[in-house]
């Protein structure tokens, strides 16, 4: 084999509790599209997925034995590239044992945090022999296309960081896959290495709310991407790192603002192959899937052609600014989107746009999610505290805002300083408190560290989102809404969900 694709996981330490049954397993996206693409040009490819198989060290120890590659490609993103920092702390752990273990291969990460901060990387995990400075398509060819690869000389090798006489050496960037070459280059998924038991996709599961606080329909479960990249600039959002083509120290994903998109005839293939794999349930990954129609309409139109509108349950991510056209929201549930994920982040209007460089349009937002709703579709609303410029009062106006919209789906964060953002790198400029460990920057784990503010500190903040967390899910007219389109069941497994008490280090737990 000449390269084995990792997706490590550490969902205890990222979840805590939430992780035994709450939190969504999601199928390795890019760890999928890598392999793909590498063995569409010959070579020969395997996937292990720790968290979807509970494997432990020894266990994927022993599978690498078998398999015995030329190259370990370890991909660290998570459920989305901005969850790349806190899955490092799975992913460590792991490449240092199999190097105490003596495994003799090569180990290559590639992910959102190397890409970030390439050299502190390599400085911090000696278990990384080099990485990726973006998404690595071209990169990984180059590396795998060598007789043998030597990890002391690598000079020659464009868009990786390697150590050159011990000390980290970032190359010159390689090109990410150009927008004429996306259905060639990156042509879908390896769907078929996946795990499968007797039904494939069976490992994975959707988060409760995408499968109405029904337990029996989160598996099997899929996620896809008809499109790379973001075109705005939020400064608390580093999806755009995968696009670097720099060779800086530090990384900010708000200077690669590049889309690109899969044709929809090329996509709708890919649901093609999930529905006859037996999928239902489906996350379309895309940062910002409704932006332009020349890509989203006609594929609409194709799984409304196909009838796949009255079988698949799917969601899609949008911006309340882009979402504001009923005739094309009647489209987007005729093909089967249930649910819209809106990042509303604050009620404020002054902190919108001060982490949204004033790209954030002044819109009713009360009128936005009017619109999607006449359209029967639901909301899940996502909301940021401890944004620049946010107070408790702002922050308890965004609770009162969620509680007034009274969506199917509400979740929020504490705002965090992520490598690759703009927010990370003015925190490194203005002296700023960071996460000192990978757990710091997940949201729902015992070191969760967010960014402090002016008048607020990192514990104000997450002591805050937490309790909101509870009193939104025990709002008398959310559990109605929610029995009305669900029933009993539905809201018992909320209230479960609920007794799940995560702890916090900065809270003294």
């Amino acid at each position: 084999m000449d390269v084995l694709f990792i997706s490590p996981g550490n969902p205890a330490g990222m979840y805590q509790e939430l992780a035994k049954n709450y939190s969504a397993i999601e199928p390795p996206t890019w760890a999928l599209l890598l392999a793909q693409s590498c063995r569409s040009v010959g070579f020969e490819v395997g996937i292990v997925d720790v968290t979807a198989e509970s494997l432990t060290n020894e266990e994927v120890f022993s599978r690498i034995r078998n398999l015995n590659p030329r190259l370990i490609c370890f991909v660290v993103y998570g459920q989305n590239v901005n969850a790349g920092a806190s899955n490092m702390s799975g992913a460590v752990v792991l490449s240092s044992y199999l190097k105490s273990s003596h495994i003799n291969i090569p180990i290559c990460y590639v992910g959102s945090y190397i890409q970030a901060v390439p050299s502190t990387a390599l400085n911090k995990e000696h278990s990384i022999d080099f990485g990726f400075t973006n998404e690595g398509v071209y990169a990984l060819r180059s590396v795998l296309s060598e007789s043998k690869i030597d990890i002391n000389n690598m000079e020659h090798i464009k868009g990786v960081v390697w150590r050159k006489n011990g000390i980290p050496k970032i190359n010159p960037p390689e090109r990410v896959v150009p927008a004429d070459r996306m259905d060639i280059d990156l042509p879908g998924y390896a769907w078929d290495l996946l795990p499968y038991d007797e039904k494939p996709l069976d490992l994975y599961r959707a988060p409760m709310w995408h499968a109405e606080y029904d337990e029996t329909k989160r598996s099997p479960y899929a996620a896809i991407q008809t499109s790379l990249g973001c075109q705005f600039q939020c400064e608390f959002c580093m999806i755009n790192i995968l696009n670097r083509d720099d060779d800086e120290e530090v990384g900010v994903a708000g200077n690669y603002n590049l889309m690109r998109y899969w044709s929809p005839e090329f996509i709708i293939k890919e649901f093609d192959k999930l529905v006859e794999m037996g999928v239902e349930t489906i996350k379309i990954t895309d940062e910002m899937f409704l932006l332009n129609r020349k890509y989203y309409v006609p594929l609409c139109e194709m799984l409304r052609d196909r009838g796949y509108g009255k079988r698949l349950r799917m969601w899609a991510y949008s911006r309340v600014d882009t979402v504001r056209r009923p005739e094309l929201l009647k489209l987007v549930r005729e093909a089967g989107i249930k649910w819209l994920a809106l990042g509303i982040e604050s009620s404020s209007r002054d902190v919108r746009l001060e982490i949204s460089k004033g790209k954030f349009k002044d819109v009713d937002i009360k009128k936005v999610i009017d619109y999607v709703h006449d359209a029967d579709i639901e909301v899940m609303a996502n909301y940021i505290f401890g944004l620049p410029g946010d107070t408790r009062e702002t922050m308890q106006q965004t609770l009162d805002l969620s509680k007034e919209l009274c969506t199917f789906g509400w979740n929020a964060y504490a705002a965090m300083a992520l490598p690759g953002s703009q927010l990370y790198k003015d925190a490194l400029e203005k002296g700023i408190e960071l996460p000192q460990t990978y757990e710091g920057y997940s949201w729902h784990g015992y070191e969760t560290f967010p960014l402090a503010t002016e008048t607020l500190t990192s514990a104000e903040i997450l002591e805050f989102r937490d309790k909101a967390y509870i009193e939104y899910h025990s709002y008398a007219p959310f559990l109605e809404r929610v029995q009305a389109k669900s029933g009993l069941e539905a809201i018992e497994n909320i209230k479960r969900m609920n007794k799940v008490r995560l702890k916090r280090k900065i809270l003294g737990d």
